[in-house]
């Protein structure tokens, strides 16, 4: 666990190196990109980072901009800076050079898209959990988040659940309360860029996408998949939006099973155009 500051921020990164006698110097470094306002780099540890770790494959964790433990400034919420705050991040690490694979979970997986939009010379695979495509999504959000952050505005919530010593869950209101209420976050999610069949077409690594069989996202992981030249598409029956949560042991094998097809194939030939995973 160390803090690592990129461009004009203090991060929180969690860096775990492969297994010793697991590690394969052509593998891809993992990266993970969790999702929006009460997630941070701990949702992915135990479910997807350590077995990844365990299977061979250097993986980095780290929490977003104002999000977990990295700072807080009032602005830079969108999506190009995200992506600007990602390739800082590696080159502070020492990792600009070196293929990444992007496993990206809710907004994480739009801005995992985004990324290997912008450098697919650096992008060489994607595995998008349940990622948020459309323009539908972004009004749902927004009208979401517009809600909570009127509920926390002067809110003794916080104050509440710290004097219950339910410390965690006041630390992360406190956190969302922020987010919410005194950054650009709401603003920025607003004016999200919607992707096109054209976008997806572009893509050029492998792509994963997992949905929820009761999913609302599913439609979009389809055109996804559909367009993308070496798309997937992996659905997990009787789920929804919460796939990394409820369904640890089937993602870790679709996760590390997609990782060790891709791994140090960059050019090879993926899977036929919207392949459906078994």
């Amino acid at each position: 666990m160390a803090f690592v500051r990129a461009g004009s921020l203090r991060f929180h990164v969690q860096r775990l190196p492969a297994t010793a006698g697991a590690a394969a110097p052509d593998r891809p470094v993992v990266v993970f990109l969790h999702g929006l306002v009460v997630d941070n780099l701990s949702s992915f540890y135990c479910p997807l980072a350590l077995p990844v770790a365990r299977a061979g494959h250097e993986a980095v964790l780290y929490d977003l901009r104002g999000h977990g433990r990295t700072e807080r400034p009032g602005s830079g919420y969108d999506s190009r800076t995200a992506v600007r705050d990602l390739f800082a991040l590696l080159a502070a690490l020492d990792l600009g050079r070196r293929p990444v694979h992007l496993v990206g979970n809710s907004y994480g997986g739009t801005l995992a898209l985004h990324a290997a939009l912008a450098r697919p010379d650096l992008v060489t695979g994607l595995t998008l959990l349940e990622p948020p495509l459309g323009g539908a999504w972004v009004e749902n959000m927004v009208d979401t988040l517009s809600a909570a952050a009127l509920s926390l505005e002067d809110s003794t919530v916080p104050t509440e659940l710290a004097a219950l010593r339910l410390r965690k869950a006041a630390h992360l209101t406190a956190i969302a309360d922020a987010l919410l209420n005194r950054t650009t976050l709401i603003d920025d999610i607003a004016a999200s860029r919607v992707f096109t069949p054209a976008d997806h077409a572009r893509l050029r690594c492998p792509v994963l996408v997992v949905c929820g069989e009761h999913s609302e996202l599913l439609a979009g992981g389809r055109e996804l998949a559909h367009h993308a030249l070496r798309g997937a598409l992996r659905i997990l029956p009787g789920l929804g939006h919460d796939v990394l949560k409820e369904s640890s042991g089937v993602l870790r094998e679709t996760v590390l099973a997609h990782l060790d097809a891709t791994a140090g194939a960059a050019t090879a030939a993926g899977p036929r155009v919207g392949a459906l995973v078994p």
